[in-house]
């Protein structure tokens, strides 16, 4: 019955959150039955379905998890690779059932933080976000990572374009400066010499 599922699932999560208060063993959430599109609703089923295929991507052992040598190499790949020590601090901090690994819920966790803003800038689970959204070829195909990069590439030249506005604008105030300068100079030597010159007379 529905209501029996109900309080079982209840009662489940009732042992997790309180697990470890009487010395009892903790209770760890179940990874086999769950359903990523439920859980987080946040995402869009394209999105999950994407980050699914970029798990698998990266689990090449195939055994659902990514360890930490498969992190490693991920990170490596996304051109963003870690020390050892960022490697185990990216695990730990979404290894929720600290089996030292990241199953798929785990890596959804990832993303769930990041677009919560709960990642720091520095960390490497940042990291592997950022890489991460920025282009993905098998989803966007050829030509939409084409013009990902063309869009890119136009963004650096308009930056670019910019900088060099601001550098030229700088430097004609600058030599604006010097000439009034100069025009300065010249009007108190000329002003000396006929002062000098009615002295004389």
């Amino acid at each position: 019955m529905a209501t029996d599922e109900l309080a079982k699932k209840l009662e489940r999560r009732v042992n997790i959150n309180e697990s470890g208060e009487d010395g009892a063993e903790p209770v760890l959430p179940s990874m086999q039955v769950w359903n990523p599109y439920t859980e987080f609703k946040e995402f869009t089923r394209k999105e999950i379905q994407g980050f699914q295929k970029t798990f698998n991507k990266y689990d090449t052992g195939r055994d659902k998890f990514i360890d930490f040598e498969e992190l490693k190499v991920m990170m490596e790949k996304l051109g963003a690779a870690q020390t050892h020590l960022g490697l185990k601090a990216m695990i730990k901090e979404v290894d929720e059932d600290n089996d030292g690994k990241i199953s798929f819920r785990e890596f959804l966790l990832i993303f769930r933080k990041a677009r919560a803003g709960e990642l720091d800038e520095d960390s490497g689970l940042f990291n592997l976000y950022q890489n991460l959204e920025e282009v993905d070829v098998d989803k966007e195909g050829v030509k939409g990572a084409k013009n990902f990069f063309e869009a890119k590439i136009d963004k650096q030249t308009q930056d670019k374009k910019f900088e060099n506005e601001i550098k030229n604008e700088q430097e004609e105030k600058k030599k604006l400066q010097e000439e009034a300068m100069e025009r300065k100079k010249a009007f108190k030597e000329k002003a000396t010499f006929f002062t000098q010159a009615a002295a004389n007379n």
